[in-house]
């Protein structure tokens, strides 16, 4: 390839659609970039794009076709973007980086959907061959272009040197409202507003947030999914109608990113047949595993998160789909019932209420698991900035991601989203309608996992008794599993001797 005569700001590895587009962000905002990728048509159509949308006249980004001559087109210290797939292709990249003489004191970040820990034994392992910086992204596609969520973690003196990048490239939100500033065209930039991106910590720490992030985006989408099959199956309504409502809703206290994007899918007709398309597509989910991850995170930690974990279950069990077929025909459920308008816009309003309370609540498990970790890894976690950058660029940008991040401002050592008093009050307000939206849903046999698991985590929460006194004796009875007493001091154990007759307790020193 022609060999450049000004040296390049920024490497970039892999031109998938990620990466293509985060390339182009960087242009658009003044860096140049020399790339690379193991597919030369990749390399290729990324620099043709760029002379497409590129007014400026000067090239922004060169291609390369080796790692050595990467490293021979940047200025010293080296800073090196990845865009590859999590993994092994993580490590082939950096060993490779190694083979073509990269310098302790180049920089290597890592923007995959790497697990967290496999993150911080990278650090450990490579860390004499160069520093391996890690920012986890989310926004998709359209993010990577006009400005995504990033969440970056590693060395302190990294983050000094990416800063002013990534703060460039990163989505913007109003520093008054919290609202999106949008960017929707190439060659544009926004200099004004807060940038959506903020240091989380450690090496691992920003990939274990991001991860939370999509355990959320999970149990959020399947809020959705169920409030539309309610509304679809239940009152018997129409991609259309309830795309309208959806429409109506994004208009008040349920804007978000995945509402607007619903209300599209929902509107959107077939070419070949002129139907609604969401009734034509298979209705088998996919995961690509970070659901799975904060679930298994949660059960390691402790830390309850039933409305995620529940959102896991929904997209595995919709897999099975040949036996769900054959059990449709086998296994009973409720009567079909006729409603009036009137009864169904009750229904529809008290479903407004569940999917808002719901989306609460699954945040508050995040947020709480996210907490906890942080306590067990060392991480001090600013969790108001985590909401503030949550607030655009990302899947599950929201409005209320504000009043959240407000919530933390006033205390950031919340031990629980639902116990902010603004909080506390919305939930308190809409728990009846949440109620019987679960109970309408229920009756009508349409699975809510994810609204009624989020309803049990609220009323688990607010119980100051649960039956775990039932649970323990259980447990002595069959284990010895001991457990401790109410009326005596904390920290005492108990054991009864169940099989005597006279069914001794003894303290256990």
């Amino acid at each position: 390839m022609t060999q450049v005569l000004a040296l390049s700001d920024i490497g970039f590895i892999g031109l998938g659609v990620m990466g293509k587009n985060l390339v182009l962000n960087l242009a658009d905002n003044g860096f140049n970039i020399a790339v690379f990728d193991l597919c030369d048509e990749k390399v290729q159509g990324v620099i043709k794009q760029d002379k497409t949308e590129n007014t400026t006249g000067t090239p922004r980004i060169y291609g390369c076709s080796s790692y050595t001559e990467l490293l021979s087109q940047l200025k010293a210290p080296h800073l090196i973007v990845l865009s590859v797939p999590a993994g092994d292709p993580v490590d082939q990249v950096c060993e490779n980086l190694i083979g073509a003489g990269i310098q302790p004191d180049d920089i290597v970040i890592d923007t995959g959907n790497s697990l967290w820990v496999d993150t911080v034994v990278r650090e450990k392992k490579y860390k004499s061959n160069f520093i391996l910086f890690s920012s986890a992204i989310s926004g998709g596609e359209v993010g990577a272009r006009y400005g995504p969520s990033l969440m970056p973690s590693g060395s302190p003196y990294a983050w000094t040197r990416i800063k002013p990048i990534w703060e460039a490239i990163a989505a913007k939100v109003d520093t008054k409202t919290g609202k999106p500033l949008d960017r929707k065209k190439p060659g544009e930039i926004i200099t004004t507003g807060e940038p959506c991106a903020a240091y989380i910590g450690p090496a691992g720490a920003g990939h274990y947030v991001k991860m939370i992030h999509n355990g959320i985006e999970y149990a959020d989408m399947q809020i959705i999914c169920e409030a539309y099959h309610i509304l679809n199956v239940g009152l018997e309504l129409s991609a259309n109608e309830i795309a309208t409502i959806f429409e109506q809703w994004n208009n008040g206290l349920l804007d978000s990113y995945l509402m607007e994007i619903t209300v599209e899918v929902l509107r959107h007709k077939s070419v070949d047949t002129g139907t609604s398309l969401v009734h034509l597509i298979l209705d088998k989910a996919g995961q690509k595993g970070t659901g799975l991850w904060t679930a298994v995170s949660s059960l390691e930690v402790g830390c309850p998160t039933p409305t995620i974990t529940q959102a896991v279950y929904a997209r595995s069990i919709s897999s099975f789909k040949t036996l769900r077929t054959q059990a449709s025909t086998l296994l009973k459920g409720p009567e079909p019932v006729t409603l009036t308008d009137q009864e169904k816009q009750v229904i529809i309003e008290q479903l407004h209420d569940a999917i808002y309370c719901a989306k609460v609540s699954a945040y508050a498990q995040g947020f709480q698991l996210m907490k906890l970790a942080g306590k067990e890894h060392g991480w001090t976690l600013n969790f108001a900035s985590i909401a503030k950058i949550w607030r655009a660029g990302c899947i599950i940008r929201a409005t209320f991601l504000q009043s959240i991040a407000l919530a933390y401002e006033r205390n950031n050592d919340l031990d629980n989203l639902l116990l902010d008093n603004f909080f506390a009050e919305q939930l308190s307000e809409r728990q009846l309608n949440w109620r019987k939206a679960v109970c309408s849903a229920t009756m009508f046999g349409i699975p809510n996992g994810a609204l009624s698991s989020a309803l049990f985590y609220y009323d688990s929460m607010r119980s100051e008794i649960l039956p775990a006194n039932l649970l323990q004796g259980q447990r002595d009875f069959f284990g010895s599993h001991t457990f401790e007493r109410i009326d005596k001091a904390d920290g005492k154990q108990y054991h009864v001797q169940w099989s005597s007759v006279e069914r001794t307790t003894i303290v256990i020193e």
